[in-house]
């Protein structure tokens, strides 16, 4: 939901420094201008490559800026050492040597090391924007605090282009501006950032993804609605503008921004909810076919509701919520809400008293486990019964929060009914675009993605050939938005793929089965009622991704990367993995397999228990040592740091989903699951656009635990798993049978 990209923390890192303490201001020093020449040039982040900052000199000082960073000035310390102006960041320099760059360390809450790839620094050339605050009346009287910025070099009547958010507007400057809208910016536009109610200035109640109001009441109100009159107050308030307006956001505020186009405003005329939350039952956010996300149920909302940050990741949220069992005893903790760190251990807590009630939206999800009228209130899809204005849906392969919301939209708006896509008249289209992102990276650079490394600036390509030119064809009748309907970024020949509609036309599906003997084939296997079986013990699940595990949006999390993590397991002693996971190979491909489109499992299983989880991985497997190289395939880079990536054999996870079993029959009425007989689950894994290369392998896993991210399943049937007692918990055999099979889309 909150979209933090590296980027940005680096950004608000020069932004909103850290106050120096009383007495702490260091005394200036004079460095001569040879050194500070030494540390002139343009340097690339080492954890990110495509962030990057560059150091100039100003007559006896130095200063730094970036593509999308604002100019700061820097203080000299020593002859090493300098500081950001007012703040406690500091840059420490280390001179170039004949085997090693020039290099920055750059120290704050946390560190960043940049090393040196140029001596040609490069400017920003951000536009200066004049900013302006305002209290906006809605219907019922409310009023939303918006922000207000317009470019101050042209008098020219410009659009508007707003985004509305729960996470604070008082950040929005010039600086912030050109810096996360570069391209927009550099355009021009009036940009209007509006906190909405109940949010920071903003009056009103806040309800998390507020349901949609029946418009036919004229005092309703809902996001939607609060668009409209925000819309009709700008017309009207704010001078200088040609009557159109689009609305763009991405995560909260991408659900935000589909909203606007439900009943829209008429000078609405572009809207792009970017990984919007769509669904957070059916498929984003909190819930995946009915399994709960606990750990990110926990801390976003913690987060949102408090402002505090996690007390689970401390150091290990798998090694927390294991003490604590369930989601309730987890929230029901004395020290659940004060900020302070957790430890079911300790026993001095209990003695302690929390006096405050649990958060509404912790207790909402106590209080709707199954897929009732509360989440079906506010889920946006079915409300998408017509392109009321151009929407440009984006997603990202492997967004870890919103990769459902953007595909079902899209789904939702690009149907057969007439009053739905219409291709002939460019007021009531939809386009998509989906490449090879984690959640809201495509704004950053992103030439890499972890230890992806796709050799070209996938983020500004976007930007500059797709997301600009769609604002400026609808809102300013320029030419160059030339997308026809859908692209993707393909991956594993890493190139831009243009598409008619999604799924494509033209593919066959081919049904990968999985065999008893591990085998994954295309050939029906010929005894499908043979098995391959493992045992699923919730007291010791698989790990989502490498422990430990951090809070979600701590410091140091890797939870923005863990798709792309390397799927062989390091939690095992076993030479070939857990005994939990049942894994499908094939043998090495003698042709290169290509999957464009939806990616479905039909999973045939059976579980000794009453419950069971779910959860399918399609993965690609890399050669092993010695392969000849592929110079346009997808690479591998060993050199990031902490992935460790070893090309050699790495298991690339490219398209995964969990269901949970309870909800076979029904999503709104769970059912046990008759014991030791075989069900059939078929569920999304969702899109995928990707090439396995001949020499690959491709590689099934199928496992019923993915711990911490989901509640563990008691594989015993209770009312409500999120209040499941230690005593609920079993061991079980699950079976997953040889008629088992992915549904892969191929083009012809």
């Amino acid at each position: 939901m909150p979209l933090r990209r590296l980027a940005i923390v680096l950004t608000l890192l020069c932004l909103t420094p850290a106050p120096v303490l009383s007495g702490q201001n260091p005394t200036p020093v004079h460095v001569p201008a040879a050194t500070l020449d030494s540390y002139v040039g343009e340097y690339s982040l080492t954890a990110d490559p495509d962030w990057h900052l560059s150091f100039f000199r100003d007559r006896d000082r130095l200063y730094c800026e970036g593509p999308r960073t604002p100019r700061t000035i820097l203080t000299a310390e020593s002859d090493t050492v300098f500081t950001a102006d007012k703040s406690q960041v500091h840059y420490t320099f280390t001179h170039a040597t004949s085997t090693a760059p020039a290099a920055v360390r750059i120290s704050g809450e946390t560190t960043w090391d940049l090393v040196r790839i140029s001596t040609q620094p490069v400017p920003n050339h951000f536009r200066p924007y004049a900013r302006q605050e305002v209290m906006i009346p809605m219907r019922d009287g409310i009023q939303l605090h918006a922000v207000i910025l317009r470019p101050k070099d042209t008098r020219e009547p410009l659009p508007f282009l707003m985004q509305r958010t729960p996470y604070g507007v008082d950040l929005a400057t010039s600086d912030t501006i050109n810096a996360h809208y570069t391209e927009l910016a550099q355009s021009g536009y009036i940009f209007v950032m509006e906190d909405i109610r109940g949010r920071y200035k903003s009056q009103g109640a806040f309800v998390m993804m507020r349901p949609l109001a029946g418009h036919h009441d004229p005092h309703a109100i809902d996001e939607s609605t609060d668009t409209y009159d925000t819309v009709a107050w700008l017309l009207t308030h704010v001078p200088r503008n040609n009557g159109r307006v689009g609305v763009l956001g991405t995560s909260y505020p991408g659900f935000l921004a589909a909203e606007a186009g439900i009943d829209p405003h008429p000078a609405i005329r572009a809207i792009s909810p970017q990984a919007p939350m769509t669904d957070v039952w059916l498929g984003d956010d909190f819930f995946h076919n009915g399994a709960f996300r606990q750990t990110y149920g926990y801390d976003y909302v913690l987060g949102v509701d408090t402002g505090k940050n996690s007390t689970l990741g401390n150091p290990d949220e798998y090694t927390t919520l294991l003490k604590y069992g369930s989601f309730a005893a987890a929230i029901h903790a004395p020290d659940a809400m004060s900020g302070s760190s957790l430890d079911p251990t300790d026993k001095s807590a209990e003695n302690k008293s929390n006096q405050l009630e649990l958060l509404a939206t912790w207790q909402d999800f106590l209080d709707h486990p199954a897929y009732d009228d509360f989440w079906r209130s506010r889920a946006v899809q079915d409300r998408l019964t017509t392109v009321a204005v151009p929407t440009l849906e984006v997603g990202g392969w492997w967004d870890q929060e919103d990769l459902w919301g953007p595909q079902a939209e899209y789904a939702a708006l690009e149907s057969d009914d007439a009053a739905h896509n219409q291709p002939a008249d460019p007021a009531h289209r939809v386009f998509m675009v989906l490449g090879p992102w984690y959640h809201g990276s495509w704004a950053s650079t992103s030439d890499h993605l972890g230890p992806l490394d796709f050799r070209e600036p996938v983020g500004d390509e976007f930007r500059q050939r797709i997301e600009a030119p769609f604002f400026a064809y609808y809102l300013k009748d320029q030419p160059g938005f030339t997308l026809a309907n859908t692209a993707t970024y393909q991956t594993g020949t890493d190139r831009w793929m243009f598409y008619t509609q999604w799924p494509p036309k033209n593919v066959t599906e081919h049904d990968l089965y999985l065999d008893a003997d591990g085998s994954a084939t295309f050939t029906r296997p010929a005894d499908p009622s043979a098995f391959k079986a493992y045992t699923s013990d919730p007291a010791n699940p698989v790990p989502y991704r490498r422990r430990p595990i951090e809070a979600t949006y701590g410091p140091d999390s890797h939870w923005y990367t863990w798709l792309v993590q390397d799927q062989r397991p390091d939690d095992s002693d076993q030479p070939d993995g857990r005994r939990d996971v049942a894994t499908f190979v094939t043998p090495p491909l003698d042709r290169d397999v290509t999957v464009t489109g939806n990616v479905i499992a039909d999973l045939i299983a059976s579980t000794s228990g009453t419950d069971s989880d779910w959860i399918v991985k399609l993965i690609d497997v890399f050669p092993g040592a010695g392969s000849a190289p592929c110079p346009t395939c997808l690479r591998i880079d060993p050199s990031i740091p902490y992935f460790n990536a070893n090309p050699s054999g790495y298991e690339l996870m490219i398209a995964d989903e969990i269901f949970r079993g309870r909800y076979r029959l029904s999503f709104e009425h769970p059912a046990p699951i008759p014991a030791n007989t075989p069900e059939e689950y078929k569920f999304s894994l969702h899109a995928a656009d990707h090439v396995f290369f001949k020499g690959h392998r491709i590689m099934v896993q199928v496992q019923s635990t993915w711990f911490p991210l989901y509640d563990r399943n008691p594989q015993t049937f209770v009312p409500n798993i999120m209040t499941a007692q230690p005593s609920d918990y079993h061991s079980a055999v699950q079976h997953i049978y040889a008629a088992s099979h992915l549904e892969l889309p191929e083009p012809q």
